[in-house]
């Protein structure tokens, strides 16, 4: 029998982190959630998951600085940023993350950029932490933007 994969919800919002949570166990994942960057340390440090969905705007630390702990200590961590925050997609490809999804979020798409990220080869994960060319997967908030972006990086 085939072992669940493991997602880390991190969010501070409980509506969001419960939604993400049924979502994702309907999907066949094994869930576990935080809604602060101490508590998803602390959760990631008990197992490691098999990808980290991470909110941005969490409360004591921002996202970031939670993903940059997660992925000294596992580099190869697939993360998949959620956000509402502006202008996040250069720091999100700088930062070598597996996908960007914007608030309101769009959940067919963003469990179809989750089920690639955990099928994703070692050496493309490799190559995005490196900063070379590989496979990122961008949902903005609004359908038009998300047809533009597919248009011009198909």
């Amino acid at each position: 029998m085939k072992r669940q994969k493991e997602i880390l919800v991190m969010d501070d919002d409980p509506s969001v982190r419960t939604m993400l949570t049924r979502v994702l166990a309907e999907e066949g994942y094994r869930v576990r959630s935080a809604a602060n960057g101490a508590a998803a340390l602390k959760v990631a440090n008990t197992a490691p998951p098999d990808l980290v969905l991470l909110d941005v705007k969490l409360p004591e630390e921002n996202g970031w600085d939670i993903f940059g702990r997660l992925t000294r200590k596992w580099p190869l961590l697939p993360v998949v940023v959620i956000t509402d925050r502006p202008n996040q997609l250069f720091t999100a490809l700088a930062a070598g993350v597996g996908a960007l999804v914007e608030k309101p979020l769009h959940i067919p798409k963003m469990l179809q950029a989750i089920s690639r990220l955990l099928r994703e080869s070692v050496e493309t994960r490799l190559a995005r932490v490196a900063g070379k060319v590989a496979q990122f997967h961008y949902l903005p908030a609004w359908p038009e933007a998300q047809a533009t972006f597919a248009a011009g990086n198909g």
